[in-house]
């Protein structure tokens, strides 16, 4: 009996084990890339230089996912087509909104707004 009740704690303990090792791994959902660096100097500084850097990184964002979802992450679209829109380029930026109401529908009601604005 204490042979039994030993050999369940240990099975246990090392279910346990295995779950807890397996908790601590890190699952990215997205690729950033710069995205936070780049969007802090666009805000900072407003030049060239840092709306050229922004462009790139959601461009990279948006070619390059290699995380687990595989697909642009939430805003991006509509941030970058909110960028394209203020920069005069409309058409693509009605292009970029159009595909973050694709990819997130709960986005509608915010992005139709901006949508409508440029005159969908």
């Amino acid at each position: 009996m204490k042979k039994d009740i030993s050999k369940t704690i240990k099975l246990i303990s090392i279910f346990a084990f295995i779950l807890l090792a397996m908790s601590c791994t890190s699952t990215k959902l997205y690729s950033w890339y710069d995205y936070q660096e780049d969007y802090y100097h666009f805000q900072k500084e407003a030049d060239k230089d840092s709306l050229d850097d922004l462009i790139k990184t959601y461009q990279k964002i948006i070619d390059n996912q290699k995380e687990t979802r595989g697909i642009v992450p939430p805003g991006i679209y509509a941030d970058y087509g909110w960028l394209l829109a203020q920069s005069g380029k409309v058409k693509e930026a009605k292009e970029m909104l159009a595909k973050e109401i694709e990819l997130y529908p709960e986005s509608e009601v915010f992005v139709g707004s901006i949508l409508k604005r440029l005159g969908k």
